[in-house]
């Protein structure tokens, strides 16, 4: 598994964790960092990721909200959550990734964690915030 595909894989454990903990997804970071739950540190992409998602959280759930058709946030699963977040953020904040491996790595997350359906919701969904990035950045 290639190393960014890891990272975005731990960045989703951990918004994920938070989310069902009901703990500050930063301070959960910055536990993370401080005293690693693993025998491996957190790779710094996935720290990047989740800083990157902090860093824009309300306009990503804005666009996230915009753009899908007929499903509120709280309705989402909360895999999809993390993972269109992350999708998100990827799209339209890191100019180092481009806009496919995003939407690709995105789907490939919900496929192995989340709902039948998943895959094809996130890939419509963040396909269509690429679209638009221009507007949300």
């Amino acid at each position: 598994m290639p190393a960014r595909t890891k990272a975005r894989k731990r960045a989703l454990e951990l918004l994920f964790e938070a989310e069902q903990r009901g703990l500050n997804v930063g301070t959960l970071l910055e536990e993370r960092i401080a005293a690693p739950t693993t025998q491996h540190p957190l790779p710094e992409y996935a720290v990047q990721l989740v800083r990157g998602v902090l860093a824009h959280w309300a306009s990503i759930d804005e666009a996230l909200t915009t753009w899908s058709q007929g499903w509120s946030l709280d309705r989402m699963a909360a895999v999809d959550r993390a993972a269109l977040r992350i999708g998100t953020w990827e799209i339209v904040w890191n100019d180092e990734v481009p806009d496919g491996v995003a939407v690709s790595e995105a789907v490939n997350l919900v496929q192995s964690l989340s709902t039948d359906d998943s895959p094809g919701f996130v890939n419509g969904l963040l396909s269509r915030i690429a679209e638009v990035k221009d507007t949300l950045a």
